[in-house]
């Protein structure tokens, strides 16, 4: 795999990014596949970042192992893997213009509800946000995006966000579901060649990169107050929408 200067750059830059939002602010890493498809095949980008972020969920999960709520995990995990059986076919034939339309829609969407939802709910007198299927439609949604663009944070983090979780335990728990999942993903890659020998060279070369955005989100995020968290997660989460929007 040839890799040029802006290239390189690019990926230096997107695995100390990794690093961060795994252990500071989640909603970030969409702005991290953002940059990597623009300039990388928006494919091979796939393949090089997957493992980059299993690098910096790692890191997390070291961090964070006991900060995590295994019950919404659970709850979701099922519902993902099907996502991502989608997302595999899907990658066979959609284009990229139109996936990111579609997940840049149903993240503005879905924060659109999650601001609404306490009037939502008192108006239809249902929680909605609590209930199997809301939970079983972001299982799905994430477990999608996630196989065809590395861009589930938004989604994850609005579902996470509804469990009313501080900051520690939602970057917890966000480590551990993107851990497995990330994993899970590997051999569909593998099969669809975007993960190779020679990416995973460029890979290991980024290790450093990645430990250095962790250190520096570790240090961050006890600094941040508990609603601007909150505020910063769903405005990333809404300019990574409008971003696959637009551009």
């Amino acid at each position: 795999m040839d890799i040029n200067a802006l290239q390189l750059t690019v990926l230096i830059l997107c695995a100390v990014m990794v690093g961060f939002t795994k252990t500071g602010v989640p909603t970030l890493g969409i702005f991290v596949a953002a940059i990597m498809a623009s300039v990388f095949p928006a494919r091979e980008s796939v393949g090089l970042l997957t493992p980059i972020l299993i690098t910096g969920d790692i890191i997390a999960i070291l961090y964070y192992r006991h900060a995590v709520v295994w019950r919404h995990l659970l709850t979701l995990l099922p519902w993902v893997l099907g996502g991502l059986l989608v997302g595999y076919w899907v990658l066979g034939f959609i284009s990229n213009d139109s996936l990111s339309l579609v997940i840049g829609s149903l993240v503005l969407l879905l924060i659109g509800l999650h601001l609404a939802k306490d009037k939502l709910e008192q108006a239809l007198r249902f929680a909605f946000s609590q209930s199997p299927p809301f939970h079983a439609t972001l299982g799905v949604m994430a477990g999608f995006t996630t196989m065809i663009g590395n861009a589930a944070g938004s989604i994850m983090s609005i579902y996470l966000l509804s469990k009313g979780m501080n900051k520690t335990t939602f970057v917890g728990t966000n480590a551990f579901f993107f851990f497995i999942i990330n994993v899970i993903k590997v051999p569909f890659t593998i099969h669809l060649g975007l993960i190779n020998a020679d990416s995973l060279v460029w890979n290991a070369w980024m290790i450093p990169a990645v430990c250095v955005g962790a250190f520096i989100g570790f240090k961050v995020l006890p600094l941040i107050p508990q609603k601007l968290f909150q505020a910063l997660i769903l405005g990333f989460a809404a300019l990574g929408g409008l971003y696959l929007i637009l551009f």
